[in-house]
């Protein structure tokens, strides 16, 4: 089965955080491989279900894991890791492995690694543009990061280029200590010891030191980090780049799928389909029932009206361009490779039938 409207080699997948991005993510790979694509899925971190699904463990962090499923192109996962994906390019860009143990060992680099806004995003389209550089894959699938604003990682290559250019960071890669430690800014230098004690007590000068340490160290890396924010851009808006927006159902999440959909507009992308996962069915009026039944009847019911009425609103808000589906709640979330298979189907027969 070809992939139609999804049919392009680098499909990434957004949204808001629990509307079923990953797994989504995982059924198209599957698909994918199923119709002879040799596929790579790279997704943060999946429930412990998906791993099971999947059949792939930690080393996934390290490396591309190969799924054992019997179809004619390939199927592979990665678990993106933006400490492991960091600690990477400061080896590529490090001027020798002594360079880069420097940064490794510095404390302030431990904690930045992990904990600074937009690292992750940030780390996530390095490695995207890495494994799209590197020809191994036919057809890339990347499941976003599950943050509350998904998209932040479209912005992570130009907000890193600023870091780097701004000027704190440029002023942090001045000489400030000397061998011995000591402040060595001739205008600092001169108030001596009460100006480092004064230092010491509002911030710490061990601190101060390893963060002076850290960009000193970390500056024969800035144009490495320049260059490659600029061509990660590039890919994000290639015409063969395209995203497959996913939306939780109801009326109240209408502004999250508009939001994003202008987001990716504005910004260039190709938008490709907008899928409303996990919609309740419509029952039929003519069912009936006494007691509990009929309770969680009525609430089913109100769950159907109500998710289809959103669909419908949504669609009414949405221009000609957008094609617009949904999804239904499984009974059961996938827990194996055929369950994924039959829901990666589902929603390219979904998306043939909207089409035509």
């Amino acid at each position: 089965m070809s992939l139609g409207a999804l049919d392009r080699p680098l499909l990434i997948v957004v949204g808001s955080g629990g509307v079923g991005k990953t797994t989504l993510a995982a059924a198209l790979g599957l698909t994918s491989a199923a119709e002879g694509t040799d596929t790579l899925v790279m997704t943060f971190d999946p429930s412990l279900r998906l791993k099971d699904a999947l059949g792939v463990g930690e080393e996934a962090r390290d490396r591309e894991v190969a799924v054992e499923v019997d179809t004619p192109g390939r199927l592979d996962v990665s678990l993106l890791d933006a400490r492991r994906t960091f600690d990477q390019l400061v080896r590529q860009y490090a001027p020798s492995d002594a360079a880069a143990e420097r940064i490794f060992q510095n404390r302030f680099y431990q904690h930045l690694a992990g904990n600074l806004a937009g690292i992750l995003e940030y780390m996530a389209v390095e490695r995207l543009f890495e494994v799209s550089r590197s020809g191994r894959y036919q057809r890339i699938i990347l499941d976003t990061p599950p943050t509350r604003q998904a998209l932040d990682f479209l912005g992570a290559p130009d907000r890193m280029v600023e870091f780097l250019q701004s000027g704190p960071v440029r002023v942090a890669q001045r000489q400030w200590f000397d061998a011995s430690g000591r402040l060595a800014v001739k205008p600092l230098k001169i108030l001596g010891k009460s100006l480092e004690s004064w230092l010491d007590r509002l911030v710490g000068l061990d601190l101060l030191r390893e963060m002076a340490e850290f960009f000193q160290a970390f500056g024969p890396l800035y144009e490495g980090f320049r260059d490659r924010a600029g061509e990660v851009g590039k890919l994000l808006r290639a015409p063969g780049t395209h995203f497959l927006l996913v939306a939780g159902p109801g009326g109240e999440r209408i502004p999250d799928a508009l939001f994003f959909a202008r987001r990716l507009r504005e910004g260039g992308h190709h938008l490709g389909p907008i899928v409303v996962n996990q919609m309740h069915p419509e029952l039929p009026a003519q069912l009936s029932a006494d007691g509990d039944v009929a309770e969680g009847l009525r609430l089913l019911s109100w769950l159907g009206d109500r998710d289809h009425r959103g669909l419908a609103e949504l669609q009414a808000l949405l221009t000609t361009r957008e094609t617009l589906v949904g999804l239904p709640l499984l009974p059961t979330p996938p827990t194996d490779l055929a369950a994924l298979d039959a829901l990666g189907r589902l929603l390219l027969e979904t998306l043939a039938a909207a089409r035509s």
